[in-house]
């Protein structure tokens, strides 16, 4: 079973249509012992960051998600909360990745939006994908570069396309918005 967890951000059901097109079943879910259980887990997510780390607390989902030992993929939002610090909100976040989370300096557009390509990529999730390939990012809030890095991009500054520690991945992008690279990197998270 594949569980996402709900935790009132938005792009939700986005995530699941995607699993659906790729003949995977999934339940959204805010219960503990459904993502305990789970193969796998997707915290996808467009929000803020304070009032999303909010929900997980008074649900205690903050204590559960960093516990689970199976592969979990963290999406946008959910990229940023698995980070020890969001400036969003002044939020102390998850800390999977000992990371902080800044807003983009204001001398570009903001907030990053549209589809835009990596400049480095590696690990299992990039199986069959190349730097080349587009991807959709929408987002005012970026991950310092650091040694969980596996994907960077540039828009103001460099920044973590996507992280890696262990069991728990992320990615900045929408996978399910970015087309047949997206799809690859959903199946592989799928296929871990």
């Amino acid at each position: 079973m594949i569980a996402i967890v709900k935790y009132n951000a938005g792009n939700i059901k986005s995530v699941q249509n995607a699993l659906d097109r790729l003949g995977y079943k999934s339940i959204i879910t805010d219960n503990p012992s459904d993502l305990i259980n789970a193969d796998k887990v997707i915290f996808p997510g467009v929000g803020e960051a304070s009032s999303a780390m909010r929900y997980l607390r008074e649900k205690g989902l903050d204590k559960i998600i960093t516990t689970l030992r199976q592969p979990v993929l963290g999406i946008c939002l959910g990229l940023q909360l698995m980070c020890r610090y969001s400036e969003e909100g002044d939020t102390d976040c998850l800390g999977v990745y000992d990371v902080n989370v800044r807003l983009f300096p204001p001398v570009d557009k903001i907030p990053h939006m549209g589809w835009h390509n990596c400049m480095t990529i590696k690990g299992d999730l990039f199986n069959g994908v190349k730097v080349e390939n587009d991807l959709y990012f929408v987002h005012s809030y970026y991950a310092e570069i650091s040694s969980f890095t596996t994907a960077t991009c540039d828009y103001i500054v460099p920044f973590s396309a996507a992280m890696q520690k262990d069991n728990f991945y992320a990615t900045q992008f929408h996978p399910e918005k970015s087309a047949e690279p997206g799809e690859k990197i959903l199946k592989n998270f799928l296929e871990l």
